[in-house]
């Protein structure tokens, strides 16, 4: 099924694994809606594109601000008239400490920007889905191996996530009679800024520190752009995509 022409939005697209899929979606494409809060890493984004896939738009944007995203959406809707895939990648943790330690104010944060942030964003997806034709469209979640499994001292990533498969669960649900499907990828130790840390060594269960093995991030992009490519007909519910030897599989 061809990409070309078809219209992306990809939120955290100025950096790591939403800058990767973005590239990848366009190198397939796709026109693509770069999203995030710095202007200049999304052109830096917009820079790096394929001269022979689609076109690439920059709109810096807050997800966890209603009124930026509307903005954002109808922006959108605005240079390309219609949306066909959703990729809710936007993302942020707190510190790691105990959960007792932890306050309110990042806890906040972390909600609005990973929870509340991916309702906004499907909110104003689908309803531009819903109203365009042909109507329908793709949303894709960004979960996590957190999504699953926590790691230590990270109450509010973890619940976050645990939420997003909630959300997953219900947009499959209530979209299905819209032509609008959904789908989870849940990512374990991809090589970026974010993730590249776990080479260096992070707390495991036992209380022990110890460097996790990584994958490129240009397994994820593509895992995605197939996601995205995939005709409404089918959909991978639920993807986990993660390094090989990663301890995920026997945490704890």
């Amino acid at each position: 099924m061809s990409s070309t022409g078809k219209v992306a939005l990809v939120t955290g697209a100025g950096s790591g694994i939403g800058r990767a899929a973005s590239l990848a979606l366009q190198r397939d494409g796709f026109h693509v809606v770069l999203a995030g809060r710095r202007r200049e890493e999304l052109e830096r984004t917009a820079g790096m594109a394929a001269g022979s896939g689609g076109r690439m738009l920059a709109v810096p944007a807050n997800v966890g601000d209603p009124a930026s995203v509307r903005a954002l959406f109808a922006a959108a809707k605005e240079a390309f008239g219609r949306l066909d895939v959703l990729f809710n990648n936007a993302g942020t943790g707190a510190p790691a400490v105990p959960m007792e330690e932890l306050p309110l104010e990042q806890w906040q944060q972390v909600v609005d920007v990973n929870l509340t942030g991916c309702f906004l964003c499907a909110q104003e997806a689908i309803r531009i889905m819903k109203a365009q034709t042909p109507k329908g469209g793709r949303i894709i979640n960004n979960g996590s191996i957190s999504a699953h499994a926590p790691r230590p001292n990270s109450v509010a990533y973890t619940a976050t996530k645990h939420a997003v498969t909630g959300l997953t669960r219900s947009i499959s649900l209530d979209g299905r009679k819209h032509d609008i499907a959904c789908s989870q990828i849940d990512i374990g130790n991809a090589d970026t800024a974010m993730g590249g840390r776990m080479k260096a060594g992070v707390p495991q269960a036992n209380g022990v520190v110890a460097p996790e093995p990584v994958m490129d991030v240009e397994h994820v992009a593509s895992a995605v752009a197939y996601m995205a490519k995939l005709p409404l007909e089918a959909n991978v519910q639920f993807m986990t995509i993660m390094a090989t030897k990663m301890p995920f599989v026997g945490r704890g």
